[in-house]
């Protein structure tokens, strides 16, 4: 598919440290030569009323005009096995498993293809399966059923070609079986092996290579001569990878394209184990999908060599021709073992990951106002589907996306973009809800160094440990088990957390060396999950850990930061009301300065800062002892209800159709840990939406500079 966004880019990382290089990667549909250079991102609200658009020109080495050219992106994932090796001379066999998610009538998806001769495609539709072998088709004529497993076989014999269908399951109502011939056939050659897709007939250049993708799992493809295995590509095998194996005598393995999800229940799949490592053979199917997309795979246009002396912060490579532009953000940090600042901001990029080009479903002719009105960053994943999915969206055949790569234009993660018609606000979420942070830092004069997910992934607990202070972004709540555990080691030896979101360190994610750029999520039992795994694929692919919520995992988030999240509404916010601790006479230095019982009661980010994606303390999940609530919100709308994971039965059940009300509130929570640590948090997602409010003059501004001053202070 051609991009259809005139001009966009991405790079092949979030972040690199100071003298490190990000290679940029561009399409452009212009004839005209674009340019490119080097600005500070400051501060990413449209919102004429609000803190405004600042970006600021940094001199780069890389700044000048580049041809402009048309990168593809070629979706849908499969499998490629170079077999030349492969003699299908005389008799032979092939036996695939086989189960459709998605079928279409008289619209043929490829099971596997073969290059070679006059070329071979087994597909299946409604209607059944089929062969072709160049021109000759034949058709089984068995009706198929989604989500069932089907055994395929094609047996060459006496010069014909015998193509079997048998369902591995009883469905009442159908049959399933049957079987087709194609007599005297072209030659058959191997070639080059694919699985989940057919070969595009003569492509021209830029031109998908395959087609007729298919939607489903496929299960041991095997080639066997006088009950001989010729290859046998065992999908059991390598599942953290995108290596195919095959466990024939030739060795002919090949790779996975664009990350299909591994770790599926395959037709053996009985029930008596729920994780794939303790029973690999249960789990030997791949899910293919049409629309995944890992990699796009641009040429890189220019790279970025970023000086030694380059400041940390929030930088973007800006592109602009004729009326286009975009600025592809990136994260600088400061050179390798150091640290420039007191202050470190830990950005949330695996949680920018995972919503990567989420469509809301809330695009709409007051959305597409409101962007011509503030002229907000102009496209929309509704609009630009090529670009892939987010975890939070369905793959077309109705299963959930597990995976999302950095390695494509990512449009949800501009400064600028709007996710909400906000009526009492800007409506940002995520990458520019978090820059409302960076320009009151900025406003403040607190000088700080930028720091990521993926960093920390990287470097641990070590990275954290060279400042006095930690701040998060506004949702930090997709977490590895080196992330949590770093923020948790950070904690216990004697660093100062400032929590500044809302719904954080809730999902556990898994990453991996062997899937460089991709994160997987399963959606295990409870939480607030946008789709669910199927029972027995709760264990992630590629680090074997089970999916699903920290709190699944025994590490709730009230035991990392006091408070975890406890209730959601629609994207408004209210407000906090001081608590009997905050007049306690240590805590005199949090409230200097702020005066009123009522805090927060306005903002950018819902019209409050209690709002949207709510956190409580508990102590039963692990709110230390010695936490003390500061302030908790009052208020919340009608629409708010409890997460799913706080109910037992149904929210009726409580004569309440959103849940128990003492649960929906923000706690504001203050504890201090060994070895001089503390932990401040917050509990709210609209938090940092009201920090610029009245020129950042104001007591969400003042409270949380009181709160940054101390803990950047040598003895807190």
């Amino acid at each position: 598919m051609a991009c259809a966004i005139p001009l966009i880019g991405y790079t092949d990382a979030f972040s690199a440290r100071a003298g490190g290089r990000i290679a940029v990667k561009v399409s452009s549909t212009f004839s005209a030569p674009y340019r490119a250079d080097l600005v500070r991102i400051f501060s990413g609200d449209p919102n004429p009323a609000g803190p405004g658009m600042r970006m600021e020109p940094v001199p780069s080495a890389f700044e000048s005009t580049y041809p402009s050219r048309l990168q593809p992106v070629h979706a849908g994932s499969c499998g490629l096995v170079q077999a030349d090796r492969l003699s299908l001379d005389g008799d032979w066999t092939l036996s695939v498993n086989v189960q459709p998610w998605r079928l279409a009538d008289r619209e043929p998806q490829a099971v596997l293809a073969l290059s070679g001769g006059a070329g071979l495609a087994l597909s299946v539709s409604k209607d059944g399966a089929s062969l072709r072998v160049g021109d000759a088709v034949c058709h089984v004529g068995a009706p198929m059923l989604e989500r069932r497993w089907y055994a395929l076989r094609i047996v060459a014999s006496g010069g014909a070609l015998r193509l079997t269908q048998t369902p591995l399951q009883t469905d009442w109502g159908t049959d399933g079986a049957g079987e087709a011939t194609l007599r005297a056939p072209p030659p058959v050659r191997a070639g080059t092996v694919l699985f989940a897709a057919d070969f595009t007939v003569a492509p021209v250049p830029g031109a998908h290579p395959y087609r007729d993708h298919f939607d489903g799992r496929i299960e041991h493809p095997t080639f066997t001569c006088d009950g001989a295995v010729l290859a046998w590509w065992d999908f059991s095998q390598d599942i953290p990878t995108a290596r195919i194996t095959d466990r024939g005598p030739l060795g002919l393995h090949g790779a996975m394209v664009n990350q299909p999800t591994r770790a599926m229940r395959g037709s053996a799949w009985d029930g008596s184990s729920m994780r794939w490592s303790d029973k690999p053979e249960h789990y030997a199917a791949v899910h293919f999908h049409a629309d995944d997309l890992n990699d796009c795979g641009w040429d890189t246009d220019f790279v970025f060599d970023v000086p030694p002396d380059l400041p940390s912060g929030v930088y973007g490579i800006r592109l602009r021709c004729e009326d286009a532009e975009d600025v592809v953000p990136v994260f600088v940090l400061p050179p390798p073992g150091a640290a420039t600042a007191k202050v470190a901001v830990l950005f949330p990029t695996y949680t920018y990951q995972v919503y990567a080009n989420y469509d809301r479903a809330n695009f709409d002719a007051a959305f597409a106002a409101r962007r011509a009105e503030w002229r907000s960053y102009p496209h929309h994943p509704a609009e630009n589907k090529q670009f892939g999915l987010s975890t939070y969206d369905w793959h077309g055949d109705g299963s959930g996306v597990a995976y999302s790569s950095l390695m494509r234009p990512i449009m949800t993660m501009r400064a600028g973009y709007i996710a909400y018609v906000d009526l009492r606000g800007s409506g940002l979420r995520h990458f520019p809800s978090d820059l409302h942070l960076v320009a009151w830092l900025d406003a403040m004069g607190i000088s700080f160094d930028a720091i990521t997910d993926h960093d920390l992934e990287r470097e641990g607990e070590a990275l954290l440990g060279r400042y006095a202070c930690v701040l998060t972004g506004t949702h930090p709540e997709y977490q590895t088990p080196r992330t949590w555990d770093a923020l948790h080691g950070y904690i216990s030896e004697g660093g100062r957390l400032v929590y500044l979101g809302g719904n954080g360190f809730y999902w556990r994610v898994a990453v991996s060396d062997a899937a460089p750029g991709v994160i997987e999520v399963r959606r295990a039992e409870g939480g607030t999950r946008a789709w669910a795994s199927e029972p027995g694929e709760y264990y992630n692919a590629l680090d074997r850990g089970y999916g699903g919520l920290w709190r699944r995992n025994g590490r709730p988030p009230q035991m990392l930061v006091g408070v975890g999240f406890s209730a959601q509404g629609r994207f408004e916010g209210s407000y906090y009301r001081r608590q009997p601790a905050s007049h306690d006479a240590d805590l005199a230095w949090m409230f200097a300065g702020i005066e009123g019982e009522v805090i927060g009661d306005f903002g950018y980010s819902g019209g409050g800062a209690a709002g949207f994606e709510v956190d409580r303390a508990d102590p039963l999940l692990g709110t230390p002892p010695n936490a003390r609530i500061v302030c908790s919100s009052e208020t919340h709308q009608a629409h708010f209800g409890v997460t799913p994971e706080e109910l037992l039965t149904p929210p009726a059940n409580f004569g309440e159709p959103a849940g128990p009300r003492h649960l929906i509130r923000s706690d504001m929570v203050y504890f201090e840990t060994a070895k001089g640590g503390a932990v401040f948090s917050v509990g709210s997602i609209t938090f940092c939406g009201s920090l610029p409010w009245n020129g950042f003059d104001n007591q969400i501004s003042r409270l949380i500079r009181n709160v940054v001053e101390r803990f950047s202070a040598s003895h807190p």
